[in-house]
């Protein structure tokens, strides 16, 4: 194993020894950054394995990668600390009629670079609604309050689609007992 300390470039990866090794030859890369940081994307305690390996077509590069961000819940608006873990299998060809549907080349220095890759990959893991917890009761809507931490007495009315029916069904019911 490998470890890759290049601090410009640290997912940048030079494979030119794999280029004439045998097929079936791989190598694997280890990799961990304290904070890795790139555009708008912060993840901390990133950590991951890269594997290369040697084929016919090119460089196959299967990448298992961990790490942690920063959310804000859309419930309760509290940032927090998510966990985020991703995979990815992808070609590097060695000519153009052996690329793949994600346009990948080997260059012709050698030196691959996973960041576009990894970035890409740890995107798709941001979950669409971010929440602290599963059970997260979210603001007081009159006050504001954050009802995980503390109970501010208000009571919330849900507004369902049914609660229309639900008075007519109290109208109802107030008719039957007058009469």
């Amino acid at each position: 194993m490998n470890n890759v300390t290049n601090p410009k470039k640290p997912l940048r990866l030079n494979v030119g020894f794999l280029m004439n090794a045998p097929i079936g030859y791989n190598r694997d890369f280890d990799f961990y950054f304290p904070k890795y940081v790139d555009d708008d994307l912060i993840i901390t305690e990133l950590e991951g394995l890269a594997k290369v390996g040697r084929t016919p077509q090119g460089l196959i590069v299967q990448g298992n990668f961990s790490g942690k961000t920063r959310f804000e819940c859309v419930r309760c608006l509290t940032d927090y600390e998510h966990a985020l873990k991703w995979e990815f299998t992808e070609l590097f060809a060695f000519k153009q009629e052996n690329v793949t549907e994600s346009n990948l080349l080997v260059p012709e220095d050698a030196h691959i670079n996973l960041e576009p890759l990894v970035r890409e990959f740890a995107l798709l893991e941001f979950p669409i609604k971010p929440l602290c917890r599963l059970d997260c009761k979210g603001l007081c809507m009159e006050c504001g309050q954050n009802l995980n931490e503390n109970d501010c007495g208000h009571r919330q009315e849900i507004d369902s689609p049914f609660s229309a029916l639900k008075n007519l069904l109290e109208k109802s019911q107030d008719s039957d007992d007058t009469q």
